[in-house]
């Protein structure tokens, strides 16, 4: 008990944006290195667990931060600033991390206990688990799992089954958990040949009749959270949303300080003017810092709104709702706003060495991201006409 309670006392008191601070520098200059290999190098995994950021939403209890919903957005969008590959695989180490709140004690504090450990993995039910008394024999394969290779736990969503039957809620849907399984069990797939976010590694990976105990599962769905405080009673698929959506702006942001280094740089054809003194590039650059500016700026007032009902007791359901149409209208700003960026770079954008194409598709593969896909517009408006909604992936 003295050991724990002293891990809790020093991690707690990270400060986790200064902690990453002296990182961002490597974090940028390997930026072409990571799309080479596909993959956020081992290295640079361990260098950013060492900073705790990827413990920011692991509960205090287990040593990690339990960091704000504003707070996580700032170190995310510094470190995605800096490489969104490596923002990306940053977030979802760190979300991934809500499942320790919802776990059995005994088996989230061997997990999340160690203050190097880094979880990640997928929570679509794309596998199965048939059930057997305290264990469930789990297989599947799960594609976009993020930063797996530097993994030692990782998550499989998994429709539960009984002799071979899926188990249905009281709604007569199948039942399905996220199960916690060892890295060392899992066989990872090298199948991320993609265009943009091509250093997260989001390769598949699979099991066959791996073994786990059920109370090493978690349901974000039907399960209520162990853990006390207003980070989890912050819906979880909303925050994942505000994770996806932070990476998405510090990735616009990085697009904007380089399209405007590159019309500083560049003179216009048969001028001796720079491209800096255009109207039309001042405008479209203007545009785009207020169309980023803005869509940020709803996100924050979003997540405000929901931590102080947070703060209190339960999110509201119109709340919850709001959260996650603002993060879906920054995703796909700024993508809008990466597109901007990309045409001020004008022809020299196109070369591969320009940071400006690598933004354009890191910022596109970001929007078929599920949480922030189009389709949430229309759940976020079903809640606002006050129309029947499934709300459990609000």
């Amino acid at each position: 008990p003295c050991e724990v309670s002293w891990r809790i006392d020093i991690v707690s008191r990270i400060d986790p944006l200064a902690a990453l601070q002296p990182l961002l520098p490597e974090l940028a200059a390997r930026a072409a290195e990571m799309e080479e290999v596909r993959r956020l190098p081992a290295d640079l995994a361990q260098k950013i667990a060492a900073t705790g950021v990827f413990r920011m939403v692991t509960p205090k209890v287990f040593g990690g931060l339990e960091s704000s919903p504003r707070e996580m957005v700032e170190v995310t969008e510094a470190a995605a600033r800096a490489n969104a590959s490596a923002g990306w695989c940053m977030m979802i180490a760190a979300t991934t991390a809500i499942n320790a709140a919802y776990m059995d004690a005994e088996f989230a504090s061997a997990i999340y206990g160690d203050p190097m450990a880094i979880t990640g993995g997928v929570f679509a039910p794309m596998g199965r688990a048939e059930v057997a008394g305290d264990l469930c024999r789990v297989s599947g394969r799960w594609s976009w799992a993020s930063g797996s290779a530097n993994c030692h736990w990782l998550v499989g969503g998994a429709v539960l089954l009984a002799d071979g039957k899926p188990l249905l809620d009281a709604a007569g849907a199948p039942r399905h958990r996220m199960m916690l399984m060892p890295a060392s069990a899992v066989s990872l797939h090298d199948t991320w040949h993609a265009a943009g976010l091509k250093g997260t590694g989001s390769g598949d990976m699979s099991v066959t009749d791996l073994e786990v105990p059920i109370a090493r599962s978690v349901s974000l769905v039907s399960d209520t959270p162990r853990a006390l405080g207003p980070l989890y009673r912050f819906p979880a698929f909303g925050l994942l949303a505000v994770g996806v959506a932070a990476v998405a702006a510090g990735n616009a942001r990085a697009a904007l300080d380089a399209a405007a280094a590159a019309v500083r740089g560049r003179r216009a054809m048969g001028s001796g003017r720079s491209q800096a003194e255009r109207a039309t590039v001042q405008a479209s650059l203007a545009m785009a810092e207020a169309e980023l500016g803005a869509a940020r700026a709803g996100l924050l007032a979003a997540i405000d709104r929901a931590w102080v009902e947070a703060e209190r007791g339960p999110i509201s359901l119109a709340a919850r709702a709001h959260l996650r149409i603002a993060a879906t209208h920054l995703v796909r700003r700024a993508a809008d706003v990466c597109r901007s960026a990309y045409d001020l770079g004008g022809g020299a954008a196109l070369y591969l060495e320009s940071p400006l194409q690598r933004r354009f598709r890191d910022a596109h593969a970001m929007t078929q991201h599920i949480m922030v896909q189009p389709a949430i517009f229309e759940l976020g408006g079903r809640v606002l006409l006050d129309l029947p909604t499934d709300s459990s992936m609000l």
